[in-house]
């Protein structure tokens, strides 16, 4: 018995130090993708900035005064998990960038919340990287106010089947092939957006066509036999009427005449 609980124990001190999941929580971010480079757009005129790129996003937020900025995702069924962060920065208001490898800016992990301790009362900006797939970004609001969001290149938003945005947007505009949102006041507690690119757009309408086309001809085919199956029984009801003609006319039966 006393072995089974040794071995136990020794199993669950590897996992640990290991940095796996335990009982207790999901350990310390790998130091090497929070120390990974990334070059951001450290917009002085908005309070959230996030560019969406094909596998990832990467989002700049001012933390003005505060001393950390906690970070998670949501799944379709709402419920929250940490967010996995890499090459997290912080910009001070003079222009001084320092990385996660300083002792004035550290990254923790909860169950459900990546916590990013940052230089207190700085008045500075926060960057992170954060994986994403498909056509589609759903984001908690960490920061809300003045907000752009720049979808992938050729990536765009508009029509209604194949693209969703919310909270609405305020404007939109397009430089270099990619289509940036803007919000003047973001109060929402989460963003929303789906997009298609470009070139689905032209599949859709190809298809959208087609089956117009397809189903165009279809009901002309059908009115035409429903004419043809009209113009049959109307020549079919005009004999009925010459053959009753034909029997009355031949007179009264021998014998009567």
């Amino acid at each position: 018995m006393m072995r089974r609980l040794a071995l136990l124990g020794l199993i669950a001190a590897m996992i640990a130090l290991g940095g796996c999941t335990t009982l207790f929580g999901p350990g310390e971010p790998d130091p090497e993708k929070l120390n990974e480079s990334a070059e951001y757009e450290w917009n002085e005129d908005h309070n959230a900035s996030i560019v969406v790129e094909e596998n990832q996003f990467k989002a700049v937020y001012n933390v003005g005064n505060m001393s950390e900025l906690r970070t998670y995702r949501q799944d379709a069924l709402g419920q929250e998990s940490h967010l996995e962060v890499s090459a997290v920065q912080y910009r001070y208001p003079n222009g001084t960038i320092i990385r996660a490898n300083d002792s004035r800016l550290s990254v923790s992990q909860t169950r459900d919340r990546t916590i990013l301790d940052v230089p207190n009362e700085s008045g500075g900006r926060v960057a992170f990287s954060a994986p994403r797939q498909g056509k589609q970004l759903a984001l908690p609001v960490f920061v809300g106010g003045k907000t752009e969001l720049t979808l992938p290149p050729g990536a765009r938003v508009g029509v209604p089947l194949l693209s969703k945005v919310s909270p609405p947007t305020d404007d939109r505009s397009v430089t270099n092939n990619r289509m940036t949102l803007s919000y003047e006041n973001v109060t929402a507690q989460n963003m929303n957006v789906r997009y298609y690119l470009q070139r689905d757009l032209w599949i859709f309408g190809s298809i959208l066509g087609g089956a117009i086309v397809i189903g165009t001809g279809g009901a002309l085919y059908y009115l035409r036999q429903i004419k043809k199956l009209k113009r049959r029984r109307e020549e079919t009801a005009i004999d009925i009427d010459t053959d009753d003609d034909d029997f009355r006319d031949d007179g009264p039966p021998p014998g009567m005449r």
